[in-house]
């Protein structure tokens, strides 16, 4: 396999998404090196004061960068 550069044996990967980010999110779901996690925004209960959180769309859930270093 050919990457976009032209180096042989490179694989190239891009997210694989079934749905669409959402405003709290770091990176689209899928992303290499990210995750699931709680809203910040709700704490994870997808409400607000408002209203659904706006932040994770009503879902509680944000897809964050994972891992270290």
């Amino acid at each position: 396999m050919t990457d976009p550069a032209g180096k042989e044996g490179h694989v190239v990967s891009q997210p694989i998404t079934s749905e669409p980010t959402k405003p709290g999110d770091d990176a689209p779901p899928g992303t290499p090196g990210s995750g699931e996690n709680l809203c910040r925004s709700c704490a994870g209960s997808g409400r607000t004061e408002a209203g659904a959180c706006p932040d994770c769309k009503g879902t509680g859930k944000v897809t964050t960068g994972i891992g270290g270093g």
